[in-house]
């Protein structure tokens, strides 16, 4: 798990063999299992967590149901950013949809890596940018785009997530039921079909 967590942070920036040696000393890793909650509505989130392997989903509970806002993947930060900052309670869940592995830094470990190198306060700089970008994309998909597009988004993007992800959380995603969903596979599938043939 630390060497998946050092190739990852390499797309980032590069680290020396000091910086290595120093995160690792900071750092704690945990497995979670399948349908295991990271972080719970009402939680204070005190650590920021760094996907190794696996899939997680952010969701909210929205009169009694469950909508999914956006599954992370291999090599992304996860940080319920408002209350990590504020040190509010979270309004948001993080569940595994599969078993996966994560890197996480408690504040005060996080502090202390500041401290010690300006690489890993462009870690924490990343980590938060990252979270920014996630939340305009989701809004900018849902205010200019219709369910059917963002289905062929996902679909050209992330399609690995079709493999990893059960179907009443990608409908849930796509804010549409899973009989809609069905039906937009269908079509979508079809004009793939027929623009292969012509």
């Amino acid at each position: 798990m630390i060497e998946a967590l050092l190739v990852h942070l390499e797309r980032y920036t590069h680290l020396t063999q000091a910086e290595k040696e120093l995160l690792l000393q900071h750092t704690q890793f945990r497995t979670v299992e399948k349908n295991e909650l990271i972080i719970r509505e009402g939680d204070l989130a005190t650590r920021i967590y760094f996907l190794v392997s696996g899939c997680v989903r952010l969701f909210y509970n929205v009169n009694g149901t469950e909508k999914t806002a956006f599954f992370y993947t291999e090599g992304q930060f996860i940080c319920a950013g408002e209350s990590y900052t504020y040190q509010v309670p979270a309004k948001e869940n993080y569940q595994a949809v599969e078993q996966s592995q994560l890197a996480y830094f408690p504040e005060e470990n996080i502090e202390q890596l500041l401290k010690e190198s300006s690489k890993f306060e462009l870690l924490a700089r990343i980590a938060t940018e990252n979270e920014l970008i996630n939340c305009q994309q989701i809004i900018a998909s849902f205010v200019t785009k219709s369910a059917e597009e963002r289905y062929s988004d996902l679909l050209e993007n992330r399609s690995d997530l079709f493999l990893r992800v059960p179907q009443q959380y990608i409908a849930s995603f796509l804010g549409v039921s899973p009989e809609t969903l069905s039906r937009i596979k269908k079509r979508v599938h079809q004009r793939m079909k027929l623009a292969k043939k012509s």
